[in-house]
């Protein structure tokens, strides 16, 4: 469940600058909000989610050591000025398989809606854990109609759209406009890893990836304007309208988180050659590195929840050609939460590197309430001279953290974020965004 808002036209140095000024006056607002409301919140020191605040709406006032269930129903309803208005709904659930001392706890979650604008998205994901962590399988299953505001390949350095993308033969002619593109997407994506040590976890995957009925809105051959999605297809000699990326995964994790959903501690790493060969059905040969890594310090031993986080993303192009919407880009994590600040797809790369860190610290004295200040780095390469980690382009915010069932650590996110080139708008989801 997501809602990002439509990105502006560039400014120029100045507008820039104001615009950061005012965002930090924004966050320096907020910060001193969160605090006054933490001194005059609640004396309670015990944990308090939703369904005991609806228990004493009704005058159920008594507290049990565990929620009724650990399944969250939460409705996903948006607005984003590309997608329309968004109406649906998430389910998220989790338990353990084994001894909870032992087994780390597996969880699922559900989500579909449709938009006023006919983007229509269907998806189940899994992260479970058998008895012991003796295997761990991760899944991610989706049927999507989509739309994405592309912006062409490369960091947007001055100009948006041109800048990084070598047209040879072709030209785009307005370089500083959007360029949308509607597509229908399957994809299915699954791990399963097997312990050899305490942490450590080896496994494969097979990963599918089809997307077709792809239509660039602004494409018109018979006048030659053409979009960074075709100019690409073209020089790769890829068919615009559809294409596959069908491959296979060897993996390695390493883990101590303590939770899956909202962790105090602990570290996460994930290290996978994807390699996407012909024979099994892909448009294109290509190998792909993939690194993911998380780590979480809790600040306080008598508060917990006041938890530094960071987070990496990586995908390095080892060889081959990759189709463009299959491009990491902005958002293209499993939860399509990374980058907050801006769309999903706003940054698009050969290869691409986020880095992201957040701060967590409880509001209410009941936990009810928690905050988060966050901040971001994106930098991708565009394969023609704008190499990875030669530009970056920064995201910030912050947000609010609603309980919503303790046994599964589950929470309502609302965030604040803002980008650069005017970008800014509220982000929702269930469960922290790493």
């Amino acid at each position: 469940m997501f809602n990002r808002q439509k990105l502006q036209e560039p400014q120029d140095s100045n507008t820039f600058n104001a615009n950061l000024s005012a965002h930090m006056r924004f966050l320096a607002l907020f910060v001193l909000m969160i605090c006054f409301t933490h001194v005059q919140g609640q004396q309670r020191t015990d944990t308090t989610d939703i369904n005991e605040v609806i228990k004493n709406l009704f005058g159920k006032n008594k507290t049990s050591d565990k929620p009724a269930s650990g399944i969250s129903i939460l409705p996903a309803i948006g607005y984003n000025p590309s997608f329309g208005l968004m109406l649906g709904g998430t389910v998220a659930g989790g338990s353990y398989l084994g001894d909870p001392a032992t087994t780390q706890m597996s969880i699922g979650t559900m989500t579909a809606f449709f938009t006023t604008k006919g983007i229509i998205n269907l998806q189940l994901r899994h992260n479970v854990f058998t008895k012991n962590n003796e295997f761990n399988f991760q899944g991610n299953a989706q049927i999507t109609k989509m739309v994405v505001l592309d912006y062409g390949l490369g960091p947007a350095t001055g100009k948006m759209g041109k800048d990084g993308l070598s047209v040879n033969q072709y030209t785009l002619d307005n370089p500083g406009d959007v360029y949308p593109i509607k597509f229908s997407q399957v994809r299915l994506f699954e791990k399963a890893y097997k312990k050899i040590s305490d942490n450590i976890m080896v496994g494969a995957g097979v990963g599918v990836d089809f997307h077709f009925n792809i239509r660039d809105q602004k494409l018109n051959l018979d006048s030659q304007q053409y979009t960074p999605h075709y100019i690409y297809s073209q020089e790769n000699g890829i068919n615009p309208k559809h294409y596959w990326t069908n491959g296979f995964l060897l993996n390695i994790q390493y883990n101590t988180k303590e939770h899956p959903n909202r962790a105090y501690g602990g570290m996460y790493a994930d290290i996978a050659i994807r390699i996407n060969p012909k024979f099994l059905g892909s448009t294109m040969n290509s190998t792909l590195l993939l690194t993911e890594f998380r780590k979480y310090f809790s600040l306080s031993k008598k508060n917990p929840e006041h938890v530094l986080a960071f987070w990496h993303l990586g995908t390095y192009r080892l060889a081959g050609v990759v189709p463009y919407l299959d491009l990491p880009n902005t958002g293209s994590d499993t939860y399509n939460r990374s980058g907050r600040g801006y769309t999903i797809g706003r940054f698009r790369g050969i290869s691409y590197f986020d880095l992201e860190s957040e701060y967590r610290f409880p509001i209410t004295r009941n936990k009810f309430l928690s905050g988060v200040v966050f901040m971001n780095m994106q930098t991708m390469s565009d394969g023609k001279g704008k190499p990875l980690f030669g530009y970056w382009e920064p995201g910030g915010g912050a947000g609010i953290r609603i309980f919503f069932n303790r046994l599964t650590r589950t929470n309502i996110c609302i965030d604040y974020a803002f980008g650069k080139y005017g970008a800014n708008g509220l982000f929702f989801g269930l469960n922290e965004v790493f």
